[in-house]
């Protein structure tokens, strides 16, 4: 049979290095299925939409290159739609594809199934976002999605095909076009740059998301700085055990003692946001009016004033200017580092007393399972690590509780990342009331027998909400939900179980008494 637009578009992707979509099917993407039959693309069926954008976001994560999702037109579309935003807000490359209806009926109000107003300028508001309306567009629509999703600083990107275009014949796909040129420093920047660094005698550096996948470059330029390195949440782990480490928020007093000490401060590839820097929301960060800022996005160089902003790539940024960095004598950075370290880690306890054990419940994980995957949720064990928590493999800690701050993420997460990375154990920590955002995608697990232990934090609570309720002088109303029943779900699901209280070695115990497959641990909190 001829080829349709469906078929052409998976193999457009396919050429494009993709490997595996998740998705669920409908009746407005039969095309794109067909297209599937015979692909050497990886079909995943999720158990919900919102899930299914979890696992390409977590796939694209751990993977590096873009996750992508399947989707039907409308609540399709509109369930995906909480991912799609935690995406943007992480800055982490998505390509969710959809049906919408046929192209006479758009706009008018026909009463068709899955109908929306305007679906492409609902999406608009939150991504970019195109329309297929001919088998002449979908090759130059697939070129802009990638050289949007990839060009500059990372975003999700949603295309939609009409149903009546999905089935129409398309001749083959040309080769896909060329990614540009990720952005490289100006050699005046370079110079600038350079000259401040060299002059400066108690350097930071900040490093956000933007340096993930720059380890040895990071690491290399800060040895020749004498440069404390300070982790957001999305660099965790690129440091892990240097002498010159700082796996810890900006939002602590300590770090913010060290920023304040610095002579010069060089920010790598973080937007400097208030979950990172101010979780607390509490204002007071020291000036940072004389840095050295380095990003991708020229728009986000805006938004803070800066001594010299530098419009590049970060990995680009870090192999033009090492070389004209004169190093500097060792020691006072690492001493500057380690007793950040320890004032940040002492700090925890100071805000709340039960902070330090969840912490050591983290650390309990990583010495179980060295240089696993963590995927988080928004739970009280992933807030407090949040603030301190030096990860062992680096962009294996990730999670939903900075930016948008989706409860629910962490079971797609966590799938998308185990598929990407097969080999290593993956771990999602997730609390009772999140879990039952969305529970049905532990089955996926389940299907595709991935190496996920999934621990669920249970305190019969949304309770960092409930913390806040009290911090506030107000009555604590809708935050004790009835959790799940654990145990019974597990065997629904045939997933081992094992329930545990909240002890660090009982944790080390049940952690490595786990199955190949997917297992599930239940950390009962008083």
């Amino acid at each position: 049979m001829t080829a349709s637009v469906g078929m052409r578009l998976v193999e457009g992707l396919a050429a494009r290095g993709v490997t595996c979509v998740f998705g669920i099917p409908g009746v407005h993407t039969v095309e794109l299925y067909r297209g599937l039959s015979g692909s050497p693309i990886r079909h995943v069926t999720a158990r919900h939409e919102q899930g299914c954008a979890f696992m390409a976001d977590g796939y694209a994560r751990a993977s590096g290159h873009v996750g992508v999702a399947f989707v039907i037109t409308g609540p399709g579309l509109l369930n995906a739609l909480t991912a799609m935003a935690q995406a943007r807000a992480d800055s982490v490359p998505m390509l969710v594809i959809s049906g919408v209806n046929r192209r006479d009926s758009l706009g008018c109000g026909l009463g068709l199934l899955h109908e929306l107003p305007n679906q492409s300028a609902l999406v608009a508001a939150l991504c970019p976002t195109r329309t297929v309306m001919s088998a002449d567009d979908l090759a130059p629509a697939l070129d802009w999605a990638f050289t949007t999703m990839l060009g500059a600083r990372p975003t999700p990107v949603h295309l939609e095909i009409p149903t009546d275009v999905m089935p129409l014949p398309c001749a083959a796909l040309p080769a896909p076009a060329p990614l540009p040129a990720r952005p490289a420093p100006k050699p005046s920047d370079l110079s600038a740059a350079a000259n401040l660094l060299n002059a400066a005698n108690r350097p930071v550096i900040l490093a956000g998301g933007g340096a993930r996948g720059c380890e040895a470059a990071l690491q290399t330029l800060a040895q020749a700085l004498d440069a404390p390195v300070i982790q957001t949440v999305n660099a965790r782990g690129m440091m892990h055990g240097h002498p010159l480490c700082v796996p810890a928020s900006a939002s602590l007093d300590a770090v913010r003692a060290l920023v304040a000490g610095a002579d010069q401060v060089l920010a790598l590839g973080t937007e400097l946001g208030q979950t990172d820097y101010d979780m607390y929301a509490r204002g007071g960060f020291p000036d940072l009016s004389a840095m050295i800022r380095v990003d991708i996005c020229a728009g986000q160089l805006k938004r803070h004033p800066a001594a010299l902003a530098v419009c590049a790539d970060t990995a680009a940024f870090l192999a033009a200017i090492t070389p004209h960095i004169t190093p500097k004598s060792q020691g006072q950075g690492a001493a500057r580092a380690q007793d950040t370290r320890a004032k940040a880690r002492a700090e925890l306890g100071q805000l709340d007393p039960a902070m330090p054990a969840r912490l050591t419940m983290l650390e309990a994980i990583r010495a179980a399972l060295p240089a696993a995957q963590i995927v988080g949720d928004s739970t009280q064990a992933i807030y407090a690590a949040n603030l301190y928590y030096d990860h062992d493999r680096a962009g294996g800690w990730f999670n939903a509780a900075t930016g948008f701050g989706a409860l629910g993420y962490g079971p797609g997460a966590a799938i998308g990342a185990a598929i990407a990375q097969p080999a290593a154990r993956t771990v999602c920590i997730i609390g009772d009331g999140g879990l039952q955002f969305t529970a049905a995608e532990l089955l996926t697990a389940v299907d595709e027998n991935l190496p996920i232990t999934f621990v669920v934090w249970n305190n019969a609570a949304y309770g960092e909400i409930a913390d806040a309720m009290r911090a506030a002088n107000t009555e604590v109303i809708g935050c004790h939900p009835s959790p799940l029943n654990h145990a019974a779900f597990a065997s629904a699901c045939d997933l081992p179980f094992v329930s545990i209280a909240a002890d660090t070695e009982l944790l080390h115990w049940a952690l490595r008494q786990r199955s190949e497959g997917p297992s599930m641990i239940e950390v009962r909190v008083a």
